[in-house]
């Protein structure tokens, strides 16, 4: 099956609406037909004995802890602020109206 013919490529094309020249399609019909051929050696190589794997590796979470650190007063970080009512960062209505 590892045989892809350039009416095969064309109908591939079709079916993901993708508009290839003919030079694309005789290059394709190659690399394509490499690829199947590739998947295709793969899947004699698997065995039911072997299980599926999402990663060779087991894989652990590689995040640091959380800690609480200091953290800004409301005023100091209003301090850079453009413009604020005192507790809030005050900005222009994105959607047009004032809410």
């Amino acid at each position: 099956m590892s045989e892809m013919t350039p009416d095969s490529v064309r109908h591939l094309a079709s079916l993901a609406r993708i508009a290839l020249s003919e030079e694309e399609i005789s290059r394709l019909s190659g690399e394509l037909a490499a690829i199947v051929q590739a998947v295709e050696s793969v899947q004699k190589v698997a065995t039911d004995d072997v299980p599926p794997t999402s990663h060779p590796l087991a894989l652990g979470n590689v995040f640091r802890d959380d800690v609480v650190g200091d953290t800004l007063t409301t005023e100091e970080a209003l301090a850079g602020a453009p413009d604020h009512d005192g507790s809030r960062f005050r900005v222009s209505a994105i959607l047009g109206e004032e809410q």
